[in-house]
């Protein structure tokens, strides 16, 4: 991931336009169908194929690993699970099931060729022992390529000595968005998941309180609410001039 890093990286968390189009303009995309259900591999090397070689992917680890079966995103899981398994999954179980599942993950963040994986837990995974112990115990036995920095955004009221010390601990780099919270190592990586909700339209107020909060980096600023094309392109702007593309997204 090093040598692909400038000190501030602006994308989408999901492109919502055309791959090609989408490179023209930013240099980093989280793909997001991988949290879901994860694509075919032809469907991945298509990807991978179709961007710049440094062009960079971050990606989400599948929901089984991190989400529980009863959350409403498994609507969207098109891989059958029995009974048994339905109880196993979600809040870093180490199931037969969630390896199985982190293990197709790394399968897809191989051909993406991806730098990161993104381990984003639901509100309901809360800073009480139990929950953290089974973090460790992920972490502990999850195979970890070299070169892929792993992510963790825990949402809801996680202590900030509690996120530091586990993120140093595990060697996990703190996912957040910024406007709720600042990330908590040396490394950042924020979710704008929008402000009012994920319709919001960032301001330029706003956009100026994000770039104070970034510095200069390192950071990946990842935009994740609805408007999110104009949003980057306008904070890409901001912060690289006309260095990344030519044409508004």
């Amino acid at each position: 991931m090093q040598s692909r890093m400038t000190p501030v990286k602006v994308g989408m968390c999901g492109a919502s336009m055309a791959l090609t189009s989408y490179t023209q303009r930013f240099q980093v995309l989280e793909v997001q169908q991988t949290f879901y259900e994860p694509p075919r591999e032809a469907t991945l090397r298509r990807w991978r194929a179709t961007v710049p070689p440094e062009f960079e992917f971050t990606m989400k680890a599948w929901q089984l690993i991190t989400h529980e079966a009863r959350s409403s995103t498994y609507r969207r899981l098109r891989t059958p699970l029995s009974a048994e398994e339905r109880t196993e999954v979600g809040g870093f179980r180490w199931t037969p099931v969630v390896e199985r599942a982190w293990e197709t993950t790394l399968d897809c963040a191989a051909i993406l060729q991806a730098t990161a994986i993104l381990l984003q837990c639901p509100p309901s995974f809360r800073p009480a022992e139990p929950a953290i112990a089974r973090l460790r115990e992920f972490c502990s036995r999850a195979r970890r390529p070299a070169g892929i920095r792993l992510l963790w955004e825990p949402r809801g009221q996680w202590p900030d000595e509690v996120v530091r010390d586990l993120c140093e601990e595990l060697d996990l780099t703190h996912a957040a968005d910024p406007f709720l919270r600042p990330s908590l190592t040396p490394m950042a990586y924020y979710r704008l998941h929008g402000v009012t909700g994920a319709r919001h339209v960032y301001t330029d107020a706003e956009f100026a309180e994000l770039a104070k909060t970034i510095g200069g980096g390192p950071a990946y600023v990842m935009f994740n609410n609805l408007p999110r094309a104009a949003d980057a392109w306008r904070f890409s702007r901001l912060v690289h001039g006309h260095a990344v593309g030519t044409t508004p997204a």
